[in-house]
Order: C-alpha cells, then sequence, then structure tokens
C-alpha cells in the first residue's frame, strides 16, 4: 500500500511551476513551498513574484521566502514542516542543512541526461553543442552539484532548428510528468538508484553570462547558427552592427560566401551575413532599445550607412 509523503517543494521560474501544478493535480500532499523573495520587475520596479509563487497562492499552499538559506529562523520554520521528501526544481543551490532534512532527503528534477550536461545552462549548451537529443532527470540530492543517484530519465530529440525556448517548453512539460512519476514511485517504494559515473570527457552547462553571448563570425556557419539558437530568447544572442548592439533570435543556413562579417542585403527581404565559411541569413533580431522585430520589419525602417560589415 503506498504511503502520501509529506511534500516540500522548493523552485523559481515557469519550469518549476509546472512541475508544482501537476503535484496539487495529482494530489501531493505538499506541506510547504520554498521560492525566491518577490523582486523588482520592469520599469516601474514594482514587486514581482515567482511564477512558483503565483501557483502556490493559486492552490492556497504555505510559501516561504527565505533571503538566506541558513538563516536560523527559516530553518527552524523548515524543520516545523516535517516534511518526508523535498523536491527540487530550478531553484538555488542548498545547504547540506536543508537538503538532507527530510528523512527520505530530496530530489532534483534536471533539464538534461545526467550526468552529462550538468551545471546551470544545461538547455543552452546541449543545441550550442548540437546535440541531436537531450532529456530530464529526476536524481537524490548529495554534496556535489548535480552528481547524485539518479531515478528516472527520459530522453527528448532535438530538432535541427529548435530554439532554446521550443526545447525548454516541451522539456518543462515532460519534466512536470516525470515528477510526478518520481513521487510516486517513492511513495510505493518501487524505484532503483542508479549512481552517475564520473568520465573526464563529460560535457558540463556552466552559467552564461552577457559577456558569453557575443557572436564570432569567425566561426563555420553551423556553428555560429546553433550558438543563436541556443541562446533563443534567452539571454540571446549578440553582436554590433555599426556601433549598436543588436541581438539575434532566429537565423538560417545559406548557400552563400561571403567575407567574414560583412553583409548584403536588398533593403527589403532579406540580409545575410558572412562566417568562416558562408553566410547566415538574418531572420529576426533586435535593435538596441527597440522590441523585437523581423528582418523585413527593420529593413524597411532603416537607413542604410555605406559601410557593409559589423
Amino acid at each position: 500500500m503506498d504511503t502520501k509523503l509529506k511534500i516540500v517543494f522548493m523552485g523559481t521560474p515557469d519550469f518549476a511551476a509546472a512541475s508544482l501544478e501537476a503535484l496539487v493535480k495529482n494530489g501531493a500532499d505538499i506541506v510547504g513551498v520554498i521560492t525566491a523573495p518577490d523582486k523588482p520587475k520592469g520599469r516601474g520596479k514594482k514587486l514581482g513574484t515567482s511564477a512558483v509563487k503565483e501557483t502556490a497562492l493559486a492552490n492556497s499552499l504555505r510559501i516561504l521566502q527565505p533571503t538566506n538559506l541558513k538563516d536560523e529562523g527559516f530553518i527552524e520554520e523548515l524543520r516545523s514542516l516535517e516534511a518526508d521528501l523535498q523536491i527540487v526544481v530550478a531553484f538555488r543551490m542548498l545547504p547540506v542543512i536543508v537538503w538532507d532534512m527530510p528523512r527520505l532527503g530530496s530530489f532534483n528534477l534536471h533539464a538534461s541526461l545526467l550526468p552529462a550536461y550538468r551545471g546551470a545552462a544545461p538547455i543552452n549548451w546541449a543545441i550550442i553543442n548540437g546535440e541531436k537529443e537531450t532529456g530530464i532527470t529526476t536524481f537524490f540530492l548529495k554534496h556535489e552539484i548535480d552528481t547524485g543517484s539518479i531515478l528516472f530519465q527520459e530522453a527528448e530529440k532535438i530538432n535541427p532548428t529548435d530554439s532554446v525556448g521550443e526545447v525548454y517548453t516541451r522539456l518543462m512539460n515532460k519534466g512536470a510528468s516525470l515528477t510526478v512519476k518520481t513521487l510516486k514511485a517513492i511513495e510505493s517504494g518501487q524505484y532503483t538508484e542508479t549512481p552517475q559515473s564520473n568520465s573526464e570527457d563529460l560535457k558540463h552547462a556552466p552559467k552564461i553570462f552577457k559577456e558569453d553571448c557575443q557572436i564570432n563570425w569567425n566561426q563555420p556557419s553551423n556553428q555560429v547558427f546553433n550558438f543563436i539558437r541556443g541562446l533563443s530568447p534567452y539571454p540571446a544572442a549578440w553582436t554590433t552592427m555599426h556601433e549598436k548592439q543588436i541581438k539575434l533570435f532566429k537565423t538560417e543556413l545559406v548557400s552563400q560566401k561571403l567575407p567574414v562579417g560583412s553583409f548584403r542585403s536588398d533593403g527589403k527581404t532579406f540580409m545575410h551575413i558572412g562566417t568562416l565559411d558562408g553566410a547566415l541569413s538574418i531572420l529576426e533580431l533586435q535593435l538596441e532599445g527597440k522590441r523585437k522585430i523581423t528582418i523585413d520589419e527593420m529593413l524597411r525602417g532603416y537607413q542604410w550607412p555605406s559601410k557593409k560589415t559589423i
């Protein structure tokens, strides 16, 4: 007979909110939700709540928003919930006193097929590296990040033109189902733990910063193409044109050879930029301080200077 466990859920963005919603719909006994503190958002700097908090409020769940996960007051409040298990999805690094508190420990949902792509940006790096497959993994937390014993995994195909946004959405939905599956397996005792391998040639997924997103046009077209879609829509690959920063969201490979960093356009419908071995056609972009637009929208309102290089 299955034993219903008392659950504390931890997460912040919509990727985590999907799992929380799925747990609620499947009758999980969620005694508390831990999420990030409210932060100023937008031009008005009004306090905004996380997607997980919004889901928790909609389902009348108890919410904790600690600024310091080692704070004694928070630790005592967390301990008072008497959770049997913690579920962590897209949350910050936890101190041992937190993840090791429940009698059954804590499991995490990670957006890769571990042990590949451990780290903060697994979907981005899988696409940047031109992978044809990724997936999701649930695993028990331990000291080293993303290294605990694997519980369940499911693969997901990466299509040749997929952006991060498209794969993110599919993995978010698939991850919600896998989170529920993992909880039910733990409640019934019908699961096995598989240790992760630790070979030296594993690919990693470190956090991506703005300076990492600058496009290097002195690379093969396919590599630049994967880089752009691997950062679209966020944090977005960028380049400079006539001393202004431009974000690129969607491109297309074209059978044309142009000098590296130079561009060609009819001024109406297309713009091609040269790479190491060819060129890319720009389809969606965002000029500095403007909204995202298609290339034809941009060309209709852009006055071209004589200089035809990036």
